[in-house]
């Protein structure tokens, strides 16, 4: 039997090379869903909840590290009906794509967001900028995406609250009048290891 806490590798929340973090997610592409199911992943349902009263239905929604597309089922559930998804693993991209909630998927490349500016109304990006996945700099990045009014929905997990380099990144964003906070709430992460995370909506500016 799986003992509590090893599937989830007290290791993933810390920094290192992105071609490590392609290699540990394509690794566990096949088990991912069951293992963060079983042990209480949050996020994804608290994220599409508060984009329910915020959101049309009918916007077009980008899942921005869209792994195997928990994130985009949540969507789904809750309403919305327009998603396209992308990740930098084809392992979880594939998984994503077999279950046929996108109207398009694409192999993203590290630090390249090959889609023009607003082209979505929506980002999600559910866990994707945070400590040991993308980098803080990736916050400002997904902000310039967005037209006048649009909205990025993400996730600061424990961890990630702790290192300045993000809370800053979103301070900066906030501070220099490009995007405001709509919605800010701390909640269950990770029933598993007692983790919580703050699920935070911008609006561009």
């Amino acid at each position: 039997m799986t003992e509590k806490k090893d599937v989830m590798r007290p290791g993933l929340w810390t920094p290192r090379p992105v071609e490590e973090t392609i290699a540990i997610y394509a690794d566990w592409a096949e088990t991912y869903d069951a293992d963060v199911i079983k042990r209480g992943y949050h996020t994804p349902g608290r994220i599409a909840a508060a984009l329910r009263d915020i959101a049309d239905p009918s916007d077009p929604i980008l899942d921005f590290g869209c792994g195997t597309g928990l994130g985009g089922m949540a969507l789904r559930q809750a309403g919305f009906q327009h998603l396209d998804g992308t990740d930098i693993t084809a392992e979880m991209l594939e998984r994503a794509q077999a279950l046929g909630i996108y109207d398009k998927t694409w192999l993203s490349q590290p630090g390249e967001l090959s889609f023009g500016r607003g082209a979505y109304q929506v980002i999600v990006a559910a866990g994707v900028v945070s400590l040991g996945a993308a980098p803080p700099e990736t916050l400002g990045l997904l902000v310039a995406k967005l037209n006048s009014g649009g909205l990025l929905a993400l996730s600061f997990n424990d961890p990630t609250l702790k290192d300045d380099s993000y809370t800053d990144a979103l301070a900066t964003e906030i501070g220099e009048a490009r995007a405001e906070v709509i919605f800010r709430e701390h909640g269950p992460h990770l029933d598993d290891v007692d983790m919580g995370a703050d699920v935070i909506v911008l609006r561009r500016r």
